[in-house]
């Protein structure tokens, strides 16, 4: 492990931050973007679906994943769910590279939920002056992530980007919790995170032994008053004020 100031400082130096809800906005649909050069490629591929048929054993697959996944918070990959649903409606099995070209396809497309803040982009600048910066969040392809943290002009500033697929277990796993601290070298004690969902990133890292702040506007969660925020825009300023 590397050296950790805290342990001389006694002060928290570094912020963990959920990603998506926390950072950017976003659809979590897997549906409403329209995936209509998803439905193309699939044809192309041998696929007879109509497109509404086609999302709807998308979903499906899908919700069988997240099923298994609910039991025990492990993490599955973009390129699992793919490779079934495509074995699935294809009725054979498919080459890695069309699994591959699917995936790309299909992320391209629902990509288009998401979308940046500038002010949120300044807040994040203006914090790394400060904190060493991380980024934990669930998620099912790799390079995701890091892509929109590099489009957002970011990515610098994140000493680490650790995601449920590449460690395995999706927040709020112990294990990713612990991963991101080794990765970082710090102490629980060491890290704020902050996130917009109750499990994941607040419950979760506060059994970690990290100090957690909410983003909770209507006040759906059960927290600390000084614990919940409006926005990742509140947060320099109530850090100030401790």
């Amino acid at each position: 492990m590397r050296n950790d100031p805290s342990m001389s400082t006694g002060r928290r130096t570094h912020i963990l931050f959920d990603f998506f809800g926390t950072l950017v906005d976003y659809s979590a649909s897997r549906t409403e973007q329209g995936y209509h050069r998803s439905h193309r490629l699939f044809r192309r591929l041998g696929g007879d679906l109509d497109y509404p048929d086609f999302l709807a054993a998308w979903s499906r697959a899908s919700a069988d994943f997240d099923r298994l996944s609910d039991r025990d918070d492990h993490e599955f990959s973009m390129t699992d769910v793919g490779s079934a649903f495509l074995a699935g409606t294809l009725g054979r099995s498919p080459t890695r590279a069309e699994v591959d070209a699917f995936v790309a396809e299909y992320i391209g497309e629902w990509n288009t939920g998401v979308t940046y803040s500038a002010a949120v982009v300044e807040c994040v600048r203006a914090l790394a002056g400060t904190y060493r910066l991380a980024v934990v969040t669930n998620t099912h392809q790799p390079d995701l992530v890091p892509d929109h943290l590099a489009a957002m002009g970011l990515l610098p500033c994140f000493d680490a980007v650790v995601t449920s697929v590449e460690v395995g277990w999706r927040k709020p796993h112990p294990a990713i919790y612990a991963a991101t601290l080794d990765t970082l070298g710090i102490r629980a004690e060491a890290a704020l995170f902050v996130g917009d969902t109750y499990r994941p990133d607040f419950a979760g890292p506060e059994r970690a032994g990290m100090r957690a702040y909410l983003i909770d506007p209507e006040r759906a969660a059960t927290v600390p008053d000084g614990r919940r925020l409006a926005s990742v825009l509140d947060l320099p300023d109530r850090l100030a004020a401790e």
